[in-house]
């Protein structure tokens, strides 16, 4: 009879044993670690009551507490990945307008970089050479609708330049 309850001790230190494994496997995968607390509980329960059926004989009891010390550290890794989803929930909220921040401050940058931006067009065809640089600067499109209300329009052969921050535009013709 004896026998009967040491073999018992042992099946329940074995199935703790291999409970806990499988609750530390459950337990560090991400979001799957959560239901982890079930086994966990399982295989504690089943490794203290090993170890109380074995220490009323002479039964070893090893794989007892390895089963013991192996679900207890997956079920705190599993009930911390608790407090690890409830942090990030919590912060959820505010996701929408952190990206909404980046959003505007790269459609932001992305405006004033074309803002600053420079065109240089050069055309050669049959000798005639035309060369049209532009920029973006304002005061560079006021001046050149005021030439153009003026009546100043570039002559053949002739170059009309302005500053290097505004349009000038080349027309040469090759005799």
């Amino acid at each position: 009879m004896e026998e009967v309850k040491n073999n018992s001790g042992q099946n329940l230190g074995i199935a703790a044993l291999i409970t806990a494994v499988i609750t530390f496997v459950l337990a560090v995968i991400p979001c799957v670690g959560l239901i982890a607390i079930i086994p966990g509980i399982i295989a504690i329960v089943l490794a203290t009551v090993g170890l109380s059926q074995a220490s009323r004989g002479n039964s070893p009891r090893g794989v007892m507490l390895a089963g013991l010390i192996i679900a207890i550290i997956a079920s705190m890794i599993s009930f911390s990945q608790i407090f690890v989803a409830g942090k990030i929930v919590n912060k959820a909220d505010k996701w929408p307008l952190n990206i909404q921040n980046i959003v505007n401050d790269v459609q932001d940058n992305v405006n004033k970089d074309i803002e600053d931006a420079k065109v240089s067009i050069k055309v050669e065809s049959n000798g005639a050479k035309v060369e049209i640089n532009t920029s973006s600067d304002k005061k560079d499109q006021e001046k050149k609708l005021e030439d153009l209300e003026g009546g100043n329009t570039p002559k053949k052969d002739t170059i009309q330049k302005h500053d290097s921050t505004q349009k000038h535009v080349i027309i040469r013709k090759k005799k």
